[in-house]
């Protein structure tokens, strides 16, 4: 097995935290290997029951800002990454952000809220937060899209998994008005996500048929995994909601990224204080090999 140790944005990794939280968890004094100076280090161990490894370290990391990502050594570095995107690979709900264009923010998020905690059917929610957008114009949508702002390490680590092979999907339960400028910024092959009906430059209210939502997200993942030819342990999905939890399941790593309660106690793995270049020490990468990309760009 192999424990990797990333510090949140801001903060820097301590050995002497890692080496604690480590005797702590009852896997001994380990040597480190960093795979970035005073950020990420990896700890290889020999263990049964992987689960039990990683809330032994999470427990004894709760009041640290690191992060833990425990998983097999073998397969680590994968071949197919499939991502959510808002407030995953981008800091914003669209949705949102277009409510608070026509005055109901307030009304929309509190519905988004209870939607990617789980408390609301999130196809229903959807067309019920969408019929509320009726009148949107497309001029007020490009003014939310020239403000949406990337997630920091999102380029670098679509760039950086494309370089060394991997096959990357933006798959998301927003809307193409979006992911076609998102995924052309952060570098994705391609994206899924949901359409909005639109008559006369507006918005008419109703999403079109069918709506992607949590089961359609897993079924993207399965079908991108079986066109590439990939086995269940080369894929790495990544996401925030409770929508997102079927596609995280079915990767070989699910990881919840500053994720809802339910969505990070369910996940193979959380990332709770570091940045989206925390996929990519997960994944064996160090430092010289990740690509440096300006995510304001």
């Amino acid at each position: 097995m192999v424990a990797t140790f990333v510090a949140g944005r801001s903060a820097m990794l301590a050995h002497e935290a890692v080496r604690r939280a480590l005797i702590e968890a009852g896997l001994g004094d380990l040597p480190l290997d960093w795979l970035a100076p005073d950020v990420a280090a990896d700890a290889f161990f020999e263990a049964q029951n992987l689960d039990a490894a990683r809330v032994r370290l999470q427990a004894a990391l709760a009041v640290a800002p690191v992060d833990v990502i425990v998983q097999p050594v073998a397969g680590r570095r994968k071949l197919l990454l499939v991502a959510d995107m808002d407030s995953t690979m981008i800091e914003q709900e669209c949705i949102d952000e277009l409510a608070g264009l026509i005055g109901i923010r307030d009304r929309i998020s509190a519905i988004t809220d209870r939607a990617m905690a789980g408390e609301l059917n999130f196809e229903t929610a959807l067309k019920e937060r969408v019929a509320l957008l009726s009148g949107v114009t497309l001029e007020q949508i490009e003014t939310i899209v020239s403000r949406i702002s990337l997630t920091p390490g999102a380029r670098a680590l679509v760039q950086t998994m494309r370089a060394h092979g991997a096959h990357t999907a933006l798959v998301t339960g927003g809307f193409t008005q979006f992911t076609t400028p998102v995924a052309a910024r952060i570098g994705f092959d391609e994206t899924f996500a949901n359409r909005l009906e639109i008559v006369e430059r507006a918005l008419t209210g109703v999403v079109v048929e069918p709506v992607q939502g949590r089961e359609g997200k897993r079924a993207a993942l399965v079908r991108l995994r079986e066109k590439l030819g990939l086995s269940r342990a080369a894929t790495l999905a990544i996401g925030d909601g409770a929508n997102d939890l079927d596609m995280l399941r079915e990767a070989g790593l699910g990881v919840a990224f500053h994720a809802k309660p339910k969505v990070a106690e369910s996940a193979h793995a959380r990332i709770d204080h570091a940045d989206l270049t925390a996929l990519l020490y997960a994944q064996g990468y160090r430092t010289e090999d990740i690509i440096k990309l300006n995510d304001l760009r």
